[in-house]
């Protein structure tokens, strides 16, 4: 009985000895207030947390993040168009270059995959 009574004496002592030990040790610990989701994405799905705990850990000065609660799903990663729109400058550049106007000039950077020097080349060839 005299154990238990101890036990938990040590209990409620041991939660603060825990952070002054910390704080020695320069380990910090802060929540982040207001998250709403989080979001880790992998190469085959993107794993969503919504409604988390989030809690901040720095240990000589590396920053770790906590993740708890919250409701999990999984999905697939999401794909980046690949549609391939020129940049005015490059669109511009070419058709000072190639003398072309600047609608065949994007046209070719677009058939080029953005790359000036084959757009160029591809509107030189034009030419002879």
């Amino acid at each position: 009985m005299a154990y238990k009574a101890l036990k938990a004496a040590r209990g409620a002592r041991g939660g603060r000895d825990t952070t002054r030990m910390m704080q020695k040790m320069g380990v910090k610990m802060d929540e982040l207030p207001d998250v709403t989701q989080v979001i880790i994405k992998t190469p085959k799905k993107d794993i969503v947390i919504d409604a988390p705990s989030v809690t901040m850990v720095t240990v000589q000065g590396q920053a770790m993040y906590q993740i708890a609660g919250g409701e999990v799903s999984e999905s697939q990663p999401q794909v980046a168009s690949t549609t391939n729109v020129p940049i005015e400058a490059d669109v511009q550049l070419v058709a000072q270059q190639t003398g072309k106007s600047i609608d065949e000039s994007r046209k070719a950077l677009s058939e080029a995959g953005g790359d000036l020097a084959r757009a160029i080349l591809i509107l030189k060839g034009q030419q002879t």
